[in-house]
């Protein structure tokens, strides 16, 4: 076992939540930029990216004691640019130190050379000449030191480098037996946490509806500039209501095909904006909204090239509306804060329609002076909106949601279908449920629906297949049953097999039917 130190200047492999160690150097953070409280870290900027963040120190490696096992188990073409960036800058890291160690001989050939022939002005000679080589090999040493090989490129150089301090750690040879944190590498706790906000202190807090205030014109828009990422049936009405009460908009959309639609031409005739790339928005704008389809597309919308993280710095703020699972959100929330930004995760329970209306209802959870800060941008999107406390609790409660309607849809389907085989009218059962306890908005158009032959999709059915999907796995998690989920998860995974999955969640029907 050795003890390593790491200090500033060092090359070091870094690991950054799930994802793959990777080439970086131990850097100056921003002088506004706090070191976070706890265990030790580094702020470490990476090679190959824009990316930097701070890093606990179990989280670190040296570079060249692990760089071939290293290679061995990362392939990708981003990973081998990144390592080809750091050969680069070690041979200019050569380059400089050869020209001090023959700048150092040449300095010491001619203080030899000034000898003179008189004994005592020789013996001076030689003693000068002693003095001013032992000078010249200090120099030379000092330039090969590990602070001076590890010195910042020509950009770094406004980061003036503080006392290198040295960090002891213990841990194996090879990358084999070193074993990662399991906790994402971030030393800096997602505020929530921080602040240790309960429950019985906040309960949850309601904002006045859209519809209400839309008449009376009470909404006073706050002056931050507002991104939005995600133009689909949910953020499309969303942004509408957000240029509607008066915010400033920036947008931008995954796809391509959207950015040109007729929608957005109307979000740029209203005043919004076009953002070109994700982090382009979050650098331009104070708060940044997204709202994406699912797990995969919120990471990479915020580690993607050009993504969300190229663009957060200290201050800037960021709201997670998309239907994730916790851990999701959580890395999210930790990959966010570790540079600097402020996190607020904020779903959404409704529909196309009611994100038209601005009649959605929103779950949130993180930052609480986020969610303050993000009043009336709630206010114009939604009816309501509640506060459940720390990262994760509302990725918990809106799957939890989503797995009731999603089941509840499927039961629907089931009752509309065993009616007709049975001899029944489904227009006379959907009569008998609209004047009982089960009436709801909800039941009478997702009935009308199936009995026009209307699946219009106002919330996808491989959308609500997904949240089934993805609250059976957090019952798994915490080995709670879900076994009417699955059960509804099995009759979506049909319809999806039937060429349903863009049409709306009531076609599930055709699941039974087929």
């Amino acid at each position: 076992m050795a003890t390593v130190h790491l200090r500033i200047g060092d090359l070091v492999w870094g690991k950054l939540g799930r994802y793959p160690p990777w080439p970086g150097k131990i850097v100056s953070p921003p002088k506004d930029l706090k070191k976070p409280s706890g265990k030790k870290c580094f702020f470490v900027k990476f090679f190959g990216t824009e990316d930097h963040a701070w890093i606990k120190v179990e989280q670190l490696k040296p570079y060249h004691p692990h760089k071939e096992d290293m290679i061995k188990i990362n392939k990708g073409k981003r990973f081998q640019q990144a390592v080809d960036a750091v050969e680069e800058f070690l041979k200019k890291a050569r380059g400089r130190e050869q020209a001090s160690h023959n700048s150092a001989e040449e300095n010491s050939k001619s203080n030899s050379d000034h000898k003179t022939k008189s004994s005592s002005a020789e013996a001076r000679g030689r003693k000068n000449s002693t003095s001013t080589l032992k000078s010249s090999q200090a120099g030379e040493s000092d330039d090969l030191s590990p602070k001076k090989r590890g010195r910042p490129p020509k950009d770094e150089k406004e980061l003036s480098d503080p006392e290198p301090s040295t960090v002891h750690r213990t841990m194996s040879g090879t990358v084999s037996g070193f074993k990662w944190q399991s906790n994402p590498g971030s030393a800096l706790e997602p505020i929530s946490k921080r602040l240790k906000i309960f429950e019985e202190d906040t309960g949850s807090t309601s904002i006045q509806a859209a519809d209400s205030t839309a008449v009376n014109g009470s909404i006073t828009p706050t002056d931050k500039r507002i991104g939005f990422l995600g133009l689909g049936l949910m953020g499309s009405g969303i942004v509408a209501n957000l240029l509607k009460m008066g915010h400033i908009v920036m947008v931008w959309n995954r796809t391509a095909e959207k950015l040109g639609s007729l929608q957005c031409d109307l979000f740029i005739q209203e005043g919004a904006r076009l953002g070109r790339t994700p982090a382009e928005v979050v650098s331009t704008c104070d708060v940044t909204f997204s709202c994406v389809s699912d797990p995969k597309a919120a990471k990479d919308l915020v580690l993607g090239p050009s993504g969300v993280l190229q663009g957060i710095r200290p201050g800037k703020c960021y709201v997670e509306m998309s239907t994730v699972d916790p851990d999701t959100v959580a890395e999210l929330s930790q990959v966010i804060t570790s540079r600097g930004g402020r996190f607020l995760e904020a779903p959404v329970s409704g529909s196309q329609q009611l994100s038209n209306d601005g009649m959605l209802v929103i779950l949130a959870a993180g930052d609480r002076s986020l969610y303050e800060d993000c009043s009336s941008c709630f206010q114009a999107m939604g009816k309501t909106s509640f506060f459940l406390g720390e990262v994760g609790n509302a990725a918990k409660m809106m799957l939890i949601l989503n797995m009731v309607h999603g089941s509840f849809m499927a039961t629907i389907a089931e009752g509309l279908t065993l009616a007709q085989v049975t001899g029944q009218s489904q227009t006379t059962f959907l009569d008998i449920l609209s004047h009982g306890q089960m009436a709801s908005t909800f039941l009478d158009q997702k009935c009308q629906n199936v009995l026009q032959g209307n699946f219009k999709p106002d919330y996808y059915l491989k959308h609500i297949q997904k949240d089934l999907r993805l609250a059976i796995a957090m019952g798994d998690s915490v080995n709670h049953p879900t076994p009417m989920a699955a059960a509804a998860n099995e009759v979506y995974k049909r319809a999806k097999a039937l060429d349903q999955s863009d049409n709306d969640m009531s076609a599930v029907y055709r699941a039974y039917i087929h």
